[in-house]
């Protein structure tokens, strides 16, 4: 009976409990702007027990009456709600402004952002996804003040970045990518759909824990992992679209260059014309011309497509997070050849609380990708053939094994064809990256103490097979034998962080202490080998070596090692005072075996911070929300240098005096012993938000000097060249940050954002008998100079053209050219400036004709939200840059090539039709061939970086809440560039361009799934 009655209370009971249980549902937003924030974190107040806000801002959970719910966010006041009989329940969370309580992640941990002192701008997930590209970085430009990004429009390839600059001459200026705690220097593997934040660590301060591997500025990104409590989500993201060369540079003509051709007075070339003439017949619109007009920027270009697939899982318990993702990316190349490039990767990521006070984690990434690169050739040839020349012809009968044209057949000094070079050629290199780290983090003293134990590995494999067929168009265009290159690359990359840190919080202090090590070790192997005439060419499983001519390996095989190790120990100080005071200190102390001359280096950093906004004079201000003054100074060496090699040396030689042979001692010093340059950095910022958090405002001027700056120095007497620390260079600038968020009602809302930068790079010293540096090459001279911009361009500055022969006569610099070097010069020759007004134009009138770093670049973007839909615009731009036109430069090398309408159209033939180009004749004179500013262009620009349409499908129309989040959207990326320079783009990363790779506009749409 008494068991009976047991049970029959246990149902009641039981009964009455879930008659208690009620189902919420509702959807959380922010006040600043009215949009839905996923992930929230909605738990019953007191236990572990809880869920997550979706993709848009909607959450389901059953809970009993009585109970609380705590709604908590990054960056938002949390809220607490007793539930009676509610069963709906939406929330609108605050910005959590008094202590901007978003947490960004810096070196070896994480802070508050309203306890910042040093310059750091994040970016996140949704304006990173918007561009469809290979590379994460490319999303980031003209977002982040201060930083250039310089794309690439060849399948696979990376962009430049540039922080603030460049800061070494002879090292790189990459900077340093962090990935999850692991240390990366390219993150070409990277599927920018995982992708959570990228955090831009900007000055001296901010970086110093990095010591130096991060000299040159520190890209820290976290990518996307499960919550705890959070059910299984499984997404797809995936576009596919097209790619098309934008503002393809307009070359002459036939007619134009036929004209210029007979202008020029060249019998040779007006003889060449004639050839093709008689070999292609003549044209039926212009007799005199023949009956060819090749375009070969449109014969070499073609719509190529581009297309990602990312699939993958995250989710938690209360104790574990994990996420698991694969993706595909695939793109063409724009240039009409075996040019591609695909990647494959897996990544997953995984998180487990052992106990209370254990934590274990582990990333692991897998990515292969095959790429297949240009020719860049292609690019510099089809700039240079004549347009009286087609792609194929058919009376060239010993063309094989396809008839194409050649140059040289009507006379011209080289074939001009790129499509041989296209053709022929097979250049793949496969990577395969394993990427993986693990971490064991301790509490030592709960809620106090921890310790943390990280060690990660990069193993790369680079398999390169270049094969070059034999084929023959002329005497001068033609491959005997094939023959193929094979390299087999290993890279190893391991490392293991350790840190102690000390969290305490007392009265009205803040106290974070940090302390670690840092161990690196790089290895490196490398091994290349060439054969010829290849056994079964046409067939891909003999492109091997085996299948070579083994007698033909003999000098042609090589391999090389490289085994590096660096230790340092690092500690930080974080303190704050009433959240009002904040102190940010550091201390490096790092070790490198590459510079025997100063093996252990220790770099100091220090940062401050004032939050006016919680001092008692700014509370009746009705303008800030937040305002904070920072101020920093830090110190970091330069570890991307090739290190120091060799030594004294001491030989016994033996030479005759006289007649006799005498012994004697040789002592040479040649050898390289740099030490590392040094960075140091003064940042001055403000950061505020005003008008009831609408407007946020990051400002940041700094001052950056690096000294024992490494530079080649050239030995007395020994007339050798050799590294060493005697220069100096500066980079200074200003940097503004502003982002407005405004809701207007229920369905409408947008926000408007945008940056500037300023950039002044200067070499301040250069302690060399000549007391400058060239660079470049003799032709087309770039110069070091005190006081200028590194690698400025210098030459002469064209000041007209001569008009008319009276003009030429009262010159005093013409009629010493004719004097002095019997040299005539005529009307359509260029009129260089006498610097130094001694009437002679030579060597020293030459002055710094610019410099390729932009002086002024900035960026933004506008959001406007209506309902389900979504517009996004972003555009960039920059101004103070210069471009040196080697391509139209280059004619000094030949004569007898084509050249671009511009110059054909404004070319100087007769008095008054222009004061900027010379004429055809003057063309080929080596008087107006100099290097001058008419080569030297204006590389501002201005760009519609990217535009996208998205409507999102609510689930309702779908079917309900267990139906998937549909988010549809199309995207144009760079539709629009507007600029002078006569190129392709005003991208070119090192200013001089030649052969560089168009980069196109990329059209595509896609879909977001969310289950």
């Amino acid at each position: 009976m008494k068991t009976k009655t047991s049970l029959l209370l246990m149902l009641f009971f039981s009964i009455c409990s879930f008659a208690q249980q009620l189902e919420i549902n509702g959807i959380v937003t922010s006040e600043s702007d009215g949009m839905p924030l996923p992930g929230v974190n909605v738990i019953v107040q007191g236990t572990s027990r809880g869920t997550t806000t979706d993709f848009d801002g909607n959450y389901t959970i059953s809970v009993e009456r009585g109970v609380q719910l705590e709604f908590s966010y990054v960056g938002f006041i949390t809220q607490t709600v007793t539930i009676e009989n509610q069963t709906v329940l939406n929330i609108t969370l605050e910005d959590d402004v008094a202590s901007l309580s978003e947490v960004v992640v810096v070196g070896y941990g994480t802070q508050k952002k309203a306890d910042l002192t040093g310059a750091i701008t994040t970016v996140k997930s949704e304006d990173i996804e918007k561009t469809p590209n290979s590379n994460v970085m490319q999303s980031l430009q003209g977002k982040v003040a201060g930083v250039q990004v310089v794309s690439s429009g060849s399948p696979g390839g990376s962009p430049t970045v540039r922080i603030r600059g460049v800061n070494s001459q002879e090292g790189g200026n990459n900077p340093l990518y962090v990935v999850d705690g692991m240390f990366y220097n390219t993150i070409d593997f990277l599927d920018s759909s995982q992708i959570e934040t990228i955090s831009v660590l900007k000055d001296a301060s901010s970086i110093s824990i990095f010591g130096q591997r991060g000299v040159n500025g520190v890209i820290i990104i976290e990518t996307k992992n499960g919550r705890q409590e959070q059910k299984p989500v499984f997404t797809y993201n995936g576009y596919s679209g097209y790619q098309n060369a934008q503002n393809v540079v307009k070359m002459a003509n036939a007619e134009q260059f036929v004209t210029m051709a007979y202008e020029s007075q060249s019998q040779a070339d007006i003889e060449f014309v004639e050839n093709a003439i008689q070999r292609f017949g003549r044209s039926r619109v212009n007799p005199n011309i023949p009956n060819v007009n090749t375009d070969w920027y449109k014969e070499i270009l073609r719509v190529a497509p581009i297309s990602s697939h990312s699939f993958g899982v995250a989710g938690g318990s209360e104790k574990t997070t994990y996420g698991v993702n694969a993706s595909y990316f695939s793109q063409d190349g724009i240039l009409d050849m075996k040019n591609e490039y695909e990647r494959f990767n897996i990544q997953s990521n995984i998180e487990i609380e052992l106990s209370d006070r254990l934590t274990v984690g582990t990333n692991a990434i897998f990515s292969n990708s095959t790429q297949y690169n240009p020719e860049n050739g292609a690019w510099f040839q089809a700039y240079f053939a004549v347009p009286i020349l087609p792609v194929f012809d058919e009376l060239n009968t010993e063309a094989a094994p396809i008839p194409y044209s050649d140059a040289s057949l009507l006379g011209y000094r080289g074939a001009q064809n790129p499509f041989p070079v296209m053709t022929y050629n097979n250049n793949q290199l496969k990577v395969r990256k394993v990427l993986a780290s693990m971490f064991v983090e301790y509490d030592l003293i709960p809620d106090k103490l921890k310790f943390k134990t990280l060690y990660s590995h990069d193993y790369s494999t680079i398999s390169a097979r270049n094969v070059r067929f034999p084929y023959f168009t002329s005497g001068v265009s033609q491959r005997e034998t094939s023959n193929i290159k094979r390299e087999e690359n290993k890279f190893s990359n391991q490392n293991w962080d350790n840190t102690l840190t000390y969290n305490d919080t007392f009265g009205d202090h803040n106290l974070t202490v940090l302390a670690g090590t840092a161990y690196r070790d790089e290895q490196i192997n490398e091994f290349e080998a060439t054969g010829f005439d290849i056994q079964g060419i046409g067939l891909e499983s003999s492109w091997y070596l085996d299948f070579a001519d083994p007698t033909t390996f003999s000098n042609q095989v090589s391999e090389l090692g490289d085994r590096q190790y660096s230790f340092a120990v690092f500690g930080r100080l974080e303190y704050s005072f009433k959240n009002k005071y904040l102190l940010n200190a550091t201390l490096r102390h790092e070790g490198d075996g590459r510079f025997p001359r100063e093996i252990w280096v220790t770099t100091p950093a220090v940062g401050l911070g004032w939050v006016l906004s919680e001092e008692n004079f700014m509370n009746d201000s009705n303008l800030f929300n937040f305002l904070k003054l920072r101020a920093s100074w830090g110190q970091l060496a330069n570890g991307s240098l090739g290190g120091s090699s060799g030594t004294n040396t001491i030989s016994t030689e033996v030479t005759s005096i006289g007649d006799i042979p005498t012994n004697g001692i040789l002592a040479t010093s040649t050898f390289q012993n740099i030490k590392r340059e040094i960075l140091e950095e003064t940042n001055l910022g403000i950061s505020a938000r005003a008008f009831d958090n609408k407007l946020s405002l990051e400002v940041d001027y700094y001052v950056r000097d690096t000294k024992d700056l490494v530079l080649p120095r050239q030995v007395p007497i020994i007339s050798q060249t050799v590294l060493d620390n005697v220069g100096e260079m500066r980079n200074q600038g200003l940097e503004v940050a502003a982002n407005w968020n405004q809701i207007i009602n229920d369905n409408w809302s947008f926000s408007v954002g945008g940056n500037i930068a300023t950039l002044k790079n200067e070499v301040t010293q250069i302690n060399t008998e000549q007391g400058y540096l060239d660079t470049g090459s003799a032709a087309f001279r770039q110069r070091l100079i005190v006081g200028e911009p590194v690698n400025a361009f210098f030459g002469w500055e064209v000041d007209g053209v001569y008009q008319n022969e009276s003009q030429v006569a009262a010159d005093p610099t013409a009629q010493n050219e004719l004097s002095v070097n019997q040299n005539q010069l005529v009307p359509g020759d260029f009129i260089y400036k006498d610097q130094n007004n001694d009437g002679v134009i030579d060597a020293d009138d030459r002055v710094v004709l610019g410099s390729y770093l932009p002086s002024f670049s900035y960026g933004g973007n506008i959001n406007v939200n209506y309902k389900q839909f979504d517009l996004s615009v972003s555009f960039s731009g920059q101004t103070g840059n210069k471009i040196l036109n080697r391509k139209r430069g280059e004619v000094i090398f030949t004569n007898d090539t084509n050249i671009d309408a511009d110059f054909a159209i404004n070319r100087w033939h007769g008095e008054g039709t222009t004061n900027t180009y010379p004429s055809s004749e003057g063309r080929r004179k080596a008087w107006n061939q100099r290097m001058s500013s008419f080569f030297v262009e204006d590389g501002s620009y201005f760009r519609v970086q990217n535009i996208q349409l998205a409507y999102t499908i609510p689930r309702n129309a779908l079917g309900g809440k267990n139906m998937p989040e549909v988010r549809l959207y199309c995207t144009a990326e760079r539709p629009i560039t507007i600029f002078n320079y006569n190129g392709f783009n005003p991208e070119v990363n090192d200013g001089v361009d030649r052969e560089t790779y168009p980069v196109p506009a990329v059209y595509t749409f896609g879909v977001n799934i969310k289950i």
